[in-house]
Formats: structure tokens, C-alpha cells, sequence
């Protein structure tokens, strides 16, 4: 158990009943293990019901189990990062004694692992409902912060190449209204490496409140996010929390291919012929050797 959440339990222990004090003992002084932490485990451990253990999370502050075990295993890995100090990435370490040349090695080979659990996690039959699912909305928006604005970003320009209804705002305030002004027609599609993201998961309840059709581009199957996605891609079932979010748009960029390869062929004729049509307007704005001479 870390210190802020050891401390808020202390803090809350008082004011407990005497069957969630059972959970906070538990917590306290005997759970060690987090990453394999399952609410069904606890309850048998401490023999006290389910809802009793999510009494205890809401008296924290906790919305739910899913978030309280996220809470423990970022502690869990932040103070083995503060003990070792060297900066955790997507399976491999870096810190001060690494030698400047081994680390292009490193950054390639994680890469690759990264796209091979990508390769593996994804599911065929969510794969092709998620491809079917934007060929047939009537319009689609994009929901995503921070670091997955990125990948965000290239999904819209590579639908809307396609002549495909896409949009995306990066305010949250239009991104609310956005998503709550959906329809049963339209397709809502949030991107979160963690699945944590408050904003993003709040517009996939938003969407899927109003009637759209969900998509959840994530890491992790069991984040908060993928309970409002009727489709659910995930990039991988590993999860390391500090430092690689560096590779988080890899198996991300790695998914949005995929479908933007996929909705082309399930629609070829059509759109193969769209994308010559804009592949045209983009070479008019490119410099030709001819056009280079003139500057010279």
C-alpha cells in the first residue's frame, strides 16, 4: 500500500462501518499484489459483500474499483521509478548509464514489440464491425485529449480524404455539445491510450446516451472507457503506466491504418476513386522540379 491512498484510508478509517473497516485492514496491512487485484478476490478475502467494498472506495473518493486499482498500481509504479530513478518505458528501462548508441536499438525493438501485441489483441470480429460501422454512419466524430490528439488527428484527415462526414473538436465545451447532439445515425469514436482520459470516457457516456453508435480506440480492455463502447479495439493487454505513453501512438497509429485500409476495401470502387480525386488537389499544392528551377 503507497502513502496517499495509505493516508486516505487512515484518514477515512473513523468514520467507517465496522464491515468496511474489514476492507481498509485489508488494504492496510495485507494486499500486496495489485495488477491481478479482482473486487470478487477482496470480497472473499475479507468476507465482506461487494457492495460493502464499494461503499468503502466511495467514502475515499473513488467512483469505482476499476478506478481505485488504477490509483494503486500508478502508485505502486511511480515509487518503483522514484526507488530504481531510472525512467520506465514500454518494457525496458532508461537512465543515465545507458550508452547514447544503444538507444536507437531499444526505441526500434520496443516498436515492434508494441505492434506485435497490437497484431495479436486485435479482435477480427470487432475489427470488421468497427470498419462496418463507419462506412455506414452518416456523420462521424472523434473524441480525444492530450497525447491521443495525435492519432485523433490522423484518423480525421485520413476519413475525411475518403470524403467521409468527419469532425472533431479539441475544446471540451464544443465537444459535449457535439457528442450530446448525436444521433442513432451518426458514430461517435474515442481514442485513450490509459481508457481513464475523464473528458473522453465523459463524451463516450455522452454519445452513447444520445443514441450514436461507439467506438473506443484504448490499450487496456477493462478501462472505464470500454463500458460505453459498443465496439472496443484494444492495442494491448499490458500495462505500463510512467513514461510510455511515448509509444502509445505507435499501436494507436497502428489501429487507425487498420481501419482506414479496411473501409477502403469494403468500399474500393468509390473510394479509391475519392482519394485519387483529393490525392490531386494535395500534388497541386507541391513543388515540381520544373517550378523549383524558377527559384534558383
Amino acid at each position: 500500500m503507497e502513502d496517499v491512498i495509505r493516508r486516505k484510508i487512515q484518514a477515512a478509517y473513523t468514520g467507517l462501518r465496522p464491515s468496511e473497516r474489514k476492507v481498509a485492514d485489508y488494504f492496510l496491512h495485507v494486499c500486496t499484489e495489485t495488477k491481478s487485484l479482482r473486487i470478487e478476490e477482496v470480497a472473499r478475502l475479507t468476507g465482506v459483500s461487494q457492495p460493502t467494498i464499494l461503499r468503502f472506495l466511495k467514502a475515499l473518493g473513488y467512483q469505482g474499483f476499476k478506478e481505485f486499482k488504477y490509483a494503486l498500481i500508478q502508485e505502486e509504479v511511480h515509487k518503483k521509478q522514484e526507488e530504481e530513478n531510472p525512467v520506465i518505458l514500454y518494457g525496458f528501462q532508461l537512465s543515465q548509464k545507458d550508452k547514447l548508441e544503444q538507444i536507437p536499438g531499444k526505441i526500434i525493438a520496443t516498436s515492434i514489440q508494441m505492434l506485435e501485441e497490437t497484431l495479436k489483441s486485435v479482435q477480427v470480429k470487432e475489427y470488421k464491425r468497427a470498419v462496418e460501422a463507419i462506412l455506414r454512419a452518416k456523420s462521424i466524430s472523434i473524441y480525444s485529449v492530450e497525447n491521443s490528439m495525435c492519432t485523433a488527428n490522423d484518423l480525421l484527415t485520413k476519413l475525411t480524404y475518403l470524403g467521409l462526414n468527419c469532425r472533431m473538436h479539441e475544446d471540451y465545451y464544443l465537444q459535449s455539445i457535439s457528442a450530446r447532439n448525436l444521433t442513432k445515425e451518426d458514430l461517435a469514436i474515442g481514442i485513450s491510450y490509459s481508457g481513464y482520459s475523464r473528458d473522453t470516457v465523459e463524451m463516450m457516456r455522452l454519445a452513447k446516451k444520445a443514441g450514436a453508435t461507439t467506438m473506443v480506440l484504448t490499450n487496456f480492455e477493462n478501462a472505464v472507457i470500454a463500458d460505453y463502447a459498443d465496439i472496443l479495439l484494444c492495442a494491448s493487454h499490458h500495462q505500463f503506466l510512467y513514461g510510455d505513453t511515448i509509444f502509445s501512438r505507435i499501436s494507436q497509429l497502428a489501429l487507425v491504418d487498420m481501419l482506414y485500409a479496411g473501409v477502403i476495401n469494403q468500399d474500393y470502387v468509390k473510394l479509391s476513386k475519392q482519394l485519387n480525386q483529393n490525392s490531386k488537389i494535395i500534388a497541386e499544392r507541391a513543388y515540381h522540379k520544373e517550378k523549383e528551377n524558377e527559384f534558383c
